[in-house]
């Protein structure tokens, strides 16, 4: 327990020197389902997270327009997930699609067993501007180690979120 508490402060105060830096920020929040595919029927439990972006770090490229996203989530059963990667957008009218990739640390608590401390999500996100610079959506994720880890059962999530650009 005393390993996620050093491990989420050192994340929050890493997270806190890039909101100082960053001149417009997109900050995202979520809850949902963490193991929504519960195969044993033990292990699904719920979730809350949240994710960053530095609007200024976005690129344009021949995929789109892509940008770092970094986040972190706890489930009900304190397991941990830190996380940093891609993300693109792509704006379909008033809709907003934006598939992510992001490798991170995971750490089992009392939860799900995903066999290695290094995992992989992928997640596609569909979101509705509600206001101006605040977008809900709902995601639906799945977090595996590319069967580099003693095992690999994976979990499929899903989660509603609520996006505001500051």
């Amino acid at each position: 327990m005393r390993i996620k508490l050093f491990i989420t402060l050192i994340t929050l105060l890493i997270l806190k020197h890039s909101f100082v830096l960053a001149n417009s920020l997109d900050i995202s929040v979520y809850t949902g389902t963490f193991d929504v595919i519960d195969k044993e029927g033990d292990d699904q439990t719920n979730l809350i997270g949240f994710e960053h972006r530095n609007t200024d770090l976005f690129r344009k490229t021949f995929l789109g327009k892509i940008a770092p996203v970094t986040g972190a989530f706890i489930t009900g059963k304190d397991s941990l997930y830190l996380y940093t990667g891609i993300e693109g957008q792509y704006n379909i009218g008033p809709i907003k699609l934006s598939p992510s990739f992001t490798p991170g640390y995971y750490e089992k608590g009392s939860g799900k067993d995903l066999g290695s401390p290094l995992e992989f999500k992928s997640e596609i996100s569909v979101g509705f501007n509600i206001l101006q610079d605040s977008k809900l959506g709902y995601s639906y994720s799945h977090i595996s180690n590319n069967d580099w880890g003693d095992t690999n059962p994976g979990t499929d999530n899903q989660q509603i979120t609520f996006s505001t650009r500051f």
